[in-house]
C-alpha cells in the first residue's frame, strides 16, 4: 500500500499515524491511556460500511480515561488507507479479516476487538481466523447475518450508482436526493458534510462495492463463533433499521454474550451517545480483570 499522511479533521486526531503491519500500512488515530491512569489494556476498533477511524473519536478519551489504549482504524480502502481501485477481490472478506490479524499483532496482543457494523462481521470473520491475538470480541450493531431489506435496497442503489458513476459524481446525486445516511450515501459521522465528503471521495469504489455486496449475503455464523474461547458482548442502541434490535439480542443470547442497549442511539451508539458507550465498553472490559 502506497503511504499518504492521514488528514486531521476531528478530535483525537492528533495521535493519527500509519500503523505497519505484515499486510501494508493502515490510516489509525491512536489514543492512549490518559497521563496518570494505570494502563488496563488496549483495543482495536473497526469501523463500518462508509465509515471511518473518525467515528469512534466521540469514545476514545473516555475510554483513555478508564486506562484503556484504543486503535481506530481505517481498513483497506477505506478513507485514508489505501488499497485498488477497481479489484473487488483485495476486499473478499477473508482478506479483511487478515489485515484484522495483522493490525493487532502490528498494536500488540492481545487486544479487545470491537466491530461496528460491517466492521462488526469483519472482526467476527478474524476471530474465525484465529481467535489468539484476541482478548474479547464486542459487536456494536453488528447483526448474525446480512442486513434487512430496507438496507439491502439502499446498498443495491449505491452498488448500481457506482457502476456508472465516479465517486464525486456519486456524491452530487446523494445530496440532490436528500441526507447521505439515508439514501444509501456515506453513514452519519462525527464530523461536517465537509469531512463527510472527504472521506466519501478517499474511499475505493471496489471497496464499497465488495463490502456492499458482502453484508447483503452473509451467512449466520454465530454457532462458529459462539464456539470460541473468547469473552462477548453485544452493544447496540435502542432502535436500529440495519439488523433488528430483537435480532441482536437473540444473537447475544446464542453467543451467551453480555448485551447492553444503549437508550437514545440507533445505528451509531458512540456518535449518538458516546459517554454511555464508553462507559459499557469499559465496564465490560473491566469486568474481564484485564491486565496491561
Amino acid at each position: 500500500m502506497t503511504s499518504h499522511s492521514p488528514s486531521a479533521p476531528l478530535p483525537g486526531a492528533r495521535a493519527a499515524h500509519r500503523l505497519r503491519t505484515s499486510r501494508g500500512e493502515f490510516a489509525v488515530v491512536d489514543v492512549p491511556p490518559a497521563a496518570g491512569v494505570t494502563a488496563r489494556g488496549t483495543a482495536l476498533l473497526l469501523p463500518g460500511y462508509t465509515g471511518s477511524k473518525e467515528d469512534f473519536a466521540p469514545v476514545q478519551e473516555p475510554l483513555a480515561a478508564r486506562g484503556y489504549r484504543t486503535v481506530a482504524v481505517d481498513g483497506r480502502g477505506q478513507y485514508e488507507s489505501d488499497g485498488p481501485s477497481g479489484d473487488e477481490t483485495a476486499y473478499a472478506q477473508d482478506e479483511l479479516a487478515r489485515d484484522v490479524l495483522a493490525q493487532a499483532n502490528a498494536v500488540g496482543t492481545p487486544v479487545h476487538l470491537v466491530g461496528h457494523s460491517l466492521g462488526g462481521q469483519i472482526a467476527r470473520a478474524a476471530v474465525l481466523l484465529d481467535h489468539s491475538p484476541f482478548r474479547s470480541l464486542t459487536l456494536v450493531s453488528s447483526g448474525p447475518a446480512r442486513i434487512s431489506v430496507s438496507q439491502e435496497q439502499r446498498v443495491k442503489l449505491l452498488r448500481d450508482a457506482l457502476a456508472v458513476m465516479s465517486m464525486a459524481e456519486c456524491w452530487e446525486a446523494i445530496l440532490a436526493m436528500g441526507p447521505p445516511e439515508e439514501v444509501g450515501g456515506p453513514a452519519r459521522g462525527p464530523g461536517g458534510q465537509e469531512y463527510l465528503r472527504r472521506r466519501w471521495l478517499g474511499t475505493r469504489p471496489a471497496q464499497l462495492l465488495s463490502t456492499g455486496r458482502q453484508l447483503c449475503m452473509e451467512p449466520d455464523r454465530v454457532a462458529e463463533l459462539a464456539a470460541a474461547p473468547l469473552p462477548f458482548h453485544v452493544l447496540s442502541g435502542a432502535r436500529d433499521d440495519t439488523w433488528p434490535v430483537p435480532d441482536l439480542d437473540a444473537m447475544a443470547l446464542r453467543l451467551g454474550a453480555h448485551r447492553t442497549v444503549v437508550d437514545g442511539a440507533e445505528h451509531s451508539p458512540a456518535v449518538d451517545r458516546p459517554a454511555p458507550t464508553a462507559r459499557a465498553l469499559a465496564d465490560f472490559w473491566d469486568g474481564l480483570a484485564v491486565t496491561p
